[in-house]
């Protein structure tokens, strides 16, 4: 069996995201999920995640770009904070102060380090944003390491990169890498799972088809479920595709049918090194 992890993002983003991905994780159709801790619902909501503490991971969803981080005052739309990290990168020291309180704001509800951190709308591997957060990492957490999600899009099988996957993986994933492996932070590289939002639940199971048969033994897949339709979401459509599908019975076959395994990055990443393959497992 080739093993994946299957990453829900935006948990607490709005109650039918966190009541869903709760409900999928405990159907083992997860095998992780990160946490929008700006986000107000995410101080209750962390109470669905109590009794999948040590069967999935439970991250930090980094975030610069949402309303929650406008609220929070240093937030600003994803084009302004491309064209910021395309224009000599954010500022590191302020930088560092939000990545400190994403982090507080995590481990008051988990009462935990986070087992991974990635970022709404990959800003974790931006400019001026990667550094301080690696050196936050292995600053705050020796022994026990954070993995950190590389925002490198891989393409399905039978799909090609389009603009969008070739922007993300542009703007810094083999940056963080080297700023990782110089830390000695555990990383996983290869993404999959973008796609534009758009399309039928047929489309999206053809998507999550080649996804599954094109990512490498150790990649990371995101998806974005919800139970239930939040006000002013974007992607509620999609959300809500996706929750049922990878509820169905129809995910599950496809998963049997390409061999592969839903495994906790936790365990799987710890034993990286640069000095040897990336997804290696004893």
């Amino acid at each position: 069996m080739k093993p994946l992890v299957l990453c829900a993002d935006d948990f607490a983003v709005h109650a039918g995201a966190s009541q869903g991905i709760a409900a999928l994780a405990r159907q083992g159709r997860l095998s992780a999920t990160s946490a929008m801790v700006l986000a107000p619902r995410w101080a209750q909501d962390v109470a669905l995640l109590q009794d999948l503490r040590g069967r999935i991971d439970v991250g930090l969803h980094l975030d610069w770009t949402s309303t929650f981080a406008r609220a929070a005052g240093h937030g600003l739309s994803l084009g302004a904070a491309m064209r910021r990290a395309l224009l000599g990168g954010f500022d590191r020291g302020a930088a560092r102060t939000v990545i400190e309180r994403q982090l507080d704001l995590f481990e008051a509800q988990w009462q935990a380090p986070p087992d991974h951190v990635d970022g709404h709308q990959h800003v974790q591997q931006f400019a001026g944003i990667r550094e301080p957060l690696v050196e936050v990492l292995a600053r705050r957490y020796p022994g026990r390491l954070p993995y950190l999600r590389v925002s490198q899009v891989r393409a399905g099988a039978g799909e090609r990169l389009g603009l969008k996957s070739r922007v993300i993986s542009a703007l810094g994933s083999n940056a963080i890498k080297k700023i990782a492996d110089g830390a000695g932070v555990p990383r996983a590289d290869a993404l999959l799972g973008v796609y534009d939002f758009d399309g039928d639940t047929a489309r999206y199971a053809a998507l999550m088809d080649g996804w599954l048969a094109g990512a490498p033994a150790g990649g990371m897949l995101m998806c974005h479920p919800a139970s239930a339709a939040g006000p002013d979401d974007e992607i509620g459509a999609a959300r809500l595709r996706e929750y049922a599908y990878l509820g169905s019975s129809d995910f599950g076959a496809a998963l049997a049918h390409a061999q592969v395994a839903l495994v906790r990055g936790r365990a799987y990443y710890r034993h990286y090194t640069r000095r040897h393959d990336p997804y290696r497992i004893d």
